[in-house]
């Protein structure tokens, strides 16, 4: 893998960023006598407060950020299988979004903007293809077994679709493997993942799309 472009999910979503007004007012009492303020200072405070100008974009731009390549771990040349890489050491705390490229099959961990994670990975075939699209993880299921596939136990599972669709380990993740639309990851990824992913995390899989240092991820 480059360390400069790298093969991940792409997609298009617009960060936004809503600033609300904080409305300011008090009351005073002392014992049974209270204290109202003159009108004039209760109606000049309750004005909402707007940030604009730098600290308005200032605010804008770390937000978008959060979703921009900061790292991509340095792995010479394509991630073979089997091969996984790990480091969140130092790694601030921050979104976790996971990339797959159908075209690379790779899956990438970010948090933050900072790479932590890459795999190889077992993709869908023709009859049964892995879909492109942005997911959210719908839920987690640390020990599965699927029951449409013989029983086949699918450790660390994040189903990205109400039809079955999961980042999942416990396959041997080999040339000349497939899977019926999942995303097999090796167990030692898996249960990294799973471990810091939430309800509502994003998975973006694309086919083909690179992102180098700076991009936006979504």
């Amino acid at each position: 893998m480059d360390v400069i472009l790298k093969w991940i999910g792409g997609g298009t979503v617009a960060v936004g960023l809503v600033l609300a007004g904080v409305a300011l007012g008090g009351r005073a009492t002392a014992d049974d006598e209270q204290v109202q303020a003159p009108v004039a200072s209760t109606q000049a405070a309750s004005k909402p407060v707007f940030a604009h100008g730098a600290i308005a974009a200032k605010a804008a731009a770390d937000a978008e950020r959060l979703y921009t390549v900061r790292r991509i771990l340095p792995i010479d040349g394509p991630i073979k299988y089997g091969e996984w890489h790990w480091d969140d050491e130092g790694v601030p705390d921050g979104p976790l979004l996971v990339t797959v490229d159908l075209d690379a099959r790779v899956i990438s961990i970010f948090r933050g903007g900072f790479e932590i994670g890459a795999a190889a990975v077992m993709l869908g075939t023709d009859e049964h293809p892995t879909p492109l699209g942005v997911f959210p993880i719908l839920w987690k299921d640390r020990h599965n077994v699927s029951e449409k596939y013989g029983d086949a136990p699918m450790p660390w599972s994040l189903f990205l679709t109400n039809d079955g669709v999961a980042i999942h380990g416990g396959h041997l993740v080999e040339n000349g493997y497939a899977s019926h639309g999942c995303i097999g990851v090796p167990d030692e990824i898996a249960s990294r993942l799973f471990a810091i992913a939430k309800k509502g995390d994003k998975v973006v899989i694309t086919d083909g799309q690179r992102i180098g240092l700076g991009d936006s991820i979504i």
